[in-house]
């Protein structure tokens, strides 16, 4: 039995009276504690020595013989105490108690190694983007943090900061154009301004030459004076101002200025085909100017024999604004430029016509402004052709002739 449960038993035989009769293994040392101990006790229930390192039960045993070996008589007892030494379990237990706090101690060791190692590498990228970013603070404007297509946390921060970062440096580089081509545009107004008044000094202007000066330096002021409001009302679109939100008939703006054009340009064939009402939200001063602007433009880079023809046509959504010229076009590479703020296609179209270069610039920020797209398409020889889409507007009770758009 004792080799079925691992451990060494103890035996004690008792007789009727309980008196030892023998006694072997660990229950030796105790054999009179153990059977007095469970001769108090219920047959069948366990007892413990108060030193705590022996179990013991007792099991009646009527009938059975032990026989204690040759020269050695049999004896018959009434009970047999079987018992257990326990210290040997509370040792072996306190040594897997030991191992078990080893092994997990070993694994709390390799864990927070391990936790390290993937730490350090979690905060690499950071580090990386640290040092990057330090570097574009010090000057570097091309530097960019580094990324990774890993689709991790670090890498969506790192391209979003890189897009803002390339944001700014657009930003930036319009911010440089723009002061260097104003620069340049009122540098031409000043000189010719400065010349005459030169002439004037050194005595060299009087009667008709001075009248002449005068209305030279008139002309410069002029233009200086657009280019200043061309530029602020560019710098109020850009800054995202809301347009006034009027109904606004486009076909009634475009009359007005077609008729306004034939007043100016008598020599020139302006046409408006006929059209229905057509009604958009807006402010109805910007998209005359939007108007006046493209119509300008086509008859003074034009030439004279140029017909310029506007239409103007609707669905249930869009308004469709065209400024149609069968003039000489524009080249394939300058018609992606059209929109850039200062640039003129050709030496004709120079400050010989008064503009500012901004027009259709313009043109292009007051039609985002009233969530409209325009499009250019130009042919050389055939002619160019500027289109703007406008949202369809419920029509409202408005001073610029507005009705309600067909159904």
């Amino acid at each position: 039995l004792g080799a079925l449960l691992g451990t060494p038993l103890g035996t004690v035989a008792v007789d009727a009276d309980n008196r030892v009769l023998l006694s072997t293994g660990s229950a030796s040392r105790a054999a009179d504690e153990l059977a007095a101990l469970s001769l108090t006790s219920p047959a069948g229930s366990v007892v413990t020595l108060e030193g705590g390192d022996l179990s013991a039960v007792r099991i009646p045993s009527p009938g059975l013989s032990i026989d204690r070996g040759p020269g050695q008589n049999t004896v018959e007892p009434a009970a047999v105490i079987l018992s257990i030494d326990t210290s040997v379990d509370d040792a072996t237990t306190a040594t897997l108690i030991k191992r078990q706090l080893a092994l997990v101690g070993a694994a709390l060791l390799a864990l927070l190694g391990l936790s390290v190692v993937v730490l350090r590498l979690g905060m690499l990228p950071l580090v990386r983007m640290a040092r990057s970013a330090d570097a574009i603070a010090a000057g570097s404007l091309t530097e960019r943090l580094p990324t990774h297509r890993n689709g991790s946390e670090a890498d969506l921060l790192a391209k979003a900061v890189n897009r803002a970062f390339d944001a700014q440096a657009r930003a930036e580089a319009t911010v440089r154009s723009l002061a260097a081509d104003t620069s340049h545009e009122l540098r031409t107004p000043l000189s010719t301004i400065s010349g005459w008044l030169d002439l004037h000094r050194q005595g060299g202007l009087s009667g008709p030459g001075l009248e002449t000066a005068l209305e030279h330096i008139e002309n410069e002021v002029g233009r200086m004076r657009l280019l200043v409001e061309d530029l602020a009302l560019l710098a109020r679109l850009d800054a995202g101002r809301p347009v006034e939100q009027d109904n606004v008939d486009l076909t009634t703006l475009a009359t007005s200025v077609v008729e306004d054009a034939q007043i100016i340009y008598p020599q020139r064939d302006i046409t408006l085909a006929p059209a229905p009402p057509a009604i958009v939200t807006g402010d109805a001063n910007r998209l005359q100017q939007v108007l006046r602007n493209l119509v300008g433009n086509a008859v003074q880079h034009t030439p004279t024999q140029t017909s310029v023809r506007v239409e103007v046509t609707l669905d249930r959504e869009h308004v469709q604004l065209s400024v149609i010229d069968n003039g000489p076009g524009i080249s394939p590479e300058d018609l992606p430029r059209v929109f850039e703020r200062f640039w003129r296609a050709e030496a004709s179209r120079s400050r010989t016509y008064g503009g500012s270069g901004l027009g259709l610039a313009i043109v292009e920020a007051i039609v985002h402004a009233h969530h409209g797209q325009v499009t250019v398409r130009s042919d050389l020889g055939v002619g160019t052709t500027v289109v703007i889409r406008l949202p369809v507007a419920i029509a409202r009770t408005s001073p610029y002739g507005a009705q309600s758009p067909p159904d």
